[in-house]
């Protein structure tokens, strides 16, 4: 029951998406002007600790703007409509994985025109690619609760940031660490501890996700 609920709100996160090509069509024109910039600025190989800086700063701001209106954006009427069809712990699910989604897609916008203009400096691509997919769990876990919370407070977006932003840091170290090291192509026994410790605070704002929203879900 529960995993039907949650592919019925995936599936129908997707259909408004592609209703509204405005939203998405904005987040592409950010993260491709924003590495067009980045390569009028340097117009060479840039640095590995730049190229990790640069790549995560842009991923970072574009999920906060895709994430922010997972519940920013639906109004009270929408939500206790959903409050009558799903469980709480679908609505949070299926966020985090519609989230996930999109923040991999956008990953994978931004490696393709970051290799465009700026080159492929990256020397152990499967562990970059694994920082990408723990790093996304983490921001799209994340920001799908704090948002959720924030839509309790009047909508309040400058809420989200500030929530939002300490529990982010000890992520994005982790993340910006683990995928300077695949950049440089270090051996990947130095990443274990990284990997180790994504896996553990994604396990933890899921747990925390899943056992907290419900409470929330029920002030409606």
């Amino acid at each position: 029951m529960l995993f039907k609920e949650i592919s019925f709100l995936v599936k129908k996160e997707i259909a408004l998406e592609i209703r509204q090509k405005y939203a998405f069509g904005g987040l592409l024109l950010y993260v491709i002007s924003t590495v067009f910039i980045c390569y009028l600025s340097f117009k060479r190989v840039v640095d590995p600790p730049t190229y990790v800086a640069l790549f995560w700063i842009i991923l970072l701001f574009a999920t906060v703007n895709a994430v922010a209106k997972s519940f920013l954006s639906e109004s009270r009427g929408l939500q206790l409509y959903f409050y009558s069809l799903a469980s709480a712990e679908a609505v949070i699910i299926s966020k985090i994985i519609y989230n996930l989604m999109l923040m991999l897609f956008l990953s994978l916008i931004t490696i393709f025109f970051y290799t465009l203009f700026l080159g492929r400096i990256i020397q152990d691509v499967p562990m970059f690619i694994l920082s990408i997919i723990l790093g996304s769990f983490g921001f799209s876990s994340v920001l799908s609760m704090v948002s959720a919370i924030a839509s309790k407070a009047n909508h309040n977006v400058t809420l989200m940031a500030i929530l939002s932003f300490p529990i982010l840091i000890p992520l994005l170290m982790t993340v910006v660490r683990f995928s300077k090291n695949a950049v440089d192509g270090l051996d990947r026994s130095v990443n274990y501890q990284y990997i180790v410790t994504l896996l553990a605070l994604n396990v933890i704002v899921i747990a925390l996700a899943v056992i907290l929203f419900p409470y929330l879900w029920r002030n409606e």
